[in-house]
Order: C-alpha cells, then structure tokens, then sequence
C-alpha cells in the first residue's frame, strides 16, 4: 500500500470477513487504521459534506467515513435465504449475505464507490495521480532522449539561421 499510495486511490477494505466475529472485525478494522496511520499510507479521503447538505447524507457519509476500512465478504453464489435468492454462502450454521449490512460492509462500499463519491474518486485520480504520474515522466527523461533533444535542438537552430539568410538575401533583390 505504501509503495501504491502515490499512483492510485486507495480504499482499505477487510476481506473475507466472514471468517471473523463481529468483534474481531471490530479489532481488525482498529489495527488496519493505526497501521495505516503509522506508515503514513495514504488513503482515499472523503471530501467534507458541505453545509447545505441535508442532514441524511451527512448522517451517511459519517457512517461511510467510520466504516474504513470495508469489511466485505465475496460470492458470487446465489442461495436461498427465507424464501428469497441472495447472494452469499451458504454454512452449516447459517447464511452470510454479501448485501446484509448485518453481516458485512459491501453495501457501504457500494455506496461509496458508485453513488456518492464515483465524480470525486476521478477527479482525484485526473488531478492528483496522473498528473503526479506525469510530471515523473516529464522530468525522468534518459540520457540517449537528452541526447535527440539537444540534436533537434541544434538543428532546429540551424534551419532557422538558414532560413535567415534566406530572408536577407531575398530583401536585398527586392
């Protein structure tokens, strides 16, 4: 994650949370966050509501902000939870749902990324990581494309002291 910080939005995300209980999660998310503070990683960073906001989306966003990092569960099975098809897996004790906020945090990190902050997440990776990514490249130019830079430099210079002469001579026959 460190090493990725600087080239893309990173959103911390738990998988695989139904193998824990729910203050294990709990404990899990805890650690992720003091690690990630104390490496310094840096992670996508919800914009602040503006105040005309309503009070719901406020009250939402907070609830997204606390979530990170994401505790998912994945499945791509769909089983049959009382009397309607969902997607999850299915136990010996029971069914994990991945939509159930109850059960994990996939439908936050939904939110998050599709509904509410899809415009910001690109704006953020236009303005800050590509333009990063750019200016990296902009200034990391190797020695043999220094070398074409200065010959095209140099004959550049020359056509444009040929065309000079040029100039001058025709001024003289007119």
């Amino acid at each position: 994650m460190k090493a990725l910080n600087q080239r893309v939005n990173i959103v911390p995300i738990l998988a695989k949370a139904d193998t824990l209980t729910p203050p294990e999660v709990e404990h899990k998310k805890c650690k992720i966050r003091e690690e990630i503070e104390h490496f310094g990683i840096k992670v996508y960073q919800f914009p602040d509501c503006d105040s005309d906001e309503d009070e719901d989306f406020k009250l939402q966003d907070q609830a997204l902000k606390e979530s990170i990092p994401f505790a998912v569960i994945g499945s791509n099975t769909v089983v049959e939870a009382r009397g309607r098809r969902v997607r999850g897996r299915l136990y010996p004790w029971g069914i994990v749902e991945v939509e159930n906020p109850g059960h994990c945090d996939f439908v936050k990190l939904r939110t998050m990324l599709v509904r509410t902050r899809m415009q910001d997440l690109k704006d953020v990776t236009r303005e800050t990581h590509y333009e990063n990514y750019r200016a990296q490249c902009i200034q990391r130019t190797d020695p043999e494309t220094e070398r074409l830079i200065q010959e095209k430099h140099e004959e550049l210079r020359r056509m444009q002291e040929m065309l000079h002469k040029i100039q001058r001579q025709m001024k003289k026959t007119h």
